[in-house]
């Protein structure tokens, strides 16, 4: 056999799968996300529909990019905000904004692949610690072809709140400025897990929130690019405070 006939096929998201995890796609799980998955989305269509948006700071910013379509962006948000912030992901792409969702190769990535795609948008899956470069040339080829890459940037394994390296060299590859977002909501369950991933109350009032965008020069060193990384760290935390101090203030603060 040839070496090209012996080279593993990642194109499928089961070789993408980690090694350390021996959950797979079985009958009866295919089965479970066929009939609750249409259940699912009714449940988190019909919970957001009650959130009270009291305000999305930085909408002008928002504006501006999905009104840009010369060129890609990377909006990045943490991996607690997914619920929050990949609605108004929703929201940009109803308005024209190309949109590739970064999901885990693992089986709990099944729902949030499905629910992406049932939005219009674009899925690459992959496991961080063992199909990195795979993920990163799919990313390389999705930013050539106009679509956006959106990522939650201390994902998957965390630690919370810690932007990673693999997003700024995406941004500084492909040539998209990063984008912070974060948000807050005054009532929310809390799963236990290492991101304490949020679902805000039925009825809870919301405030998202949208930085400037952070471009990486083409040229950057590795130590710029950790430069980059902080920035963006400190951007998307400052942004979930102003945020938490909106509700908590009024917008008096």
């Amino acid at each position: 056999m040839t070496d090209q006939e012996n080279r593993p096929d990642f194109t499928g998201v089961e070789a993408r799968r980690s090694s350390r995890s021996r959950r797979g796609m079985s009958f009866g799980r295919r089965l479970y996300y066929f009939f609750g998955l249409p259940v699912l989305r009714a449940v988190f269509f019909l919970l957001s529909s009650t959130y009270r948006v009291q305000k999305i700071i930085g909408q002008d910013v928002a504006d501006r990019i999905i009104a840009d379509k010369k060129h890609v962006y990377a909006p990045c948000y943490w991996h607690q905000h997914h619920v929050l912030c990949s609605n108004l992901m929703r929201s940009w792409i109803r308005r024209g904004f190309r949109a590739c969702f970064l999901i885990s190769a693992s089986v709990d990535g099944e729902v949030p692949d499905r629910v992406a795609r049932a939005w219009g948008a674009e899925v690459i899956r992959g496991s961080a610690n063992q199909t990195g470069a795979l993920v990163l040339r799919d990313m390389q080829q999705m930013m050539k072809r106009g679509v956006s890459i959106v990522t939650t940037a201390d994902g998957p394994n965390g630690p919370k709140y810690e932007f990673k390296p693999g997003t700024v060299l995406m941004a500084r590859i492909g040539g998209a400025p990063m984008v912070p977002i974060a948000c807050a909501a005054d009532r929310a369950w809390h799963l236990n897990r290492w991101d304490d991933f949020m679902i805000p109350k039925p009825f809870s009032r919301v405030v998202l929130a949208v930085g400037e965008p952070i471009e990486v020069p083409r040229g950057a060193s590795m130590k710029q690019l950790e430069d980059y990384r902080l920035q963006m760290q400190y951007a998307t935390n400052a942004l979930m405070a102003e945020s938490e101090q909106y509700l908590e203030h009024g917008g008096d603060a």
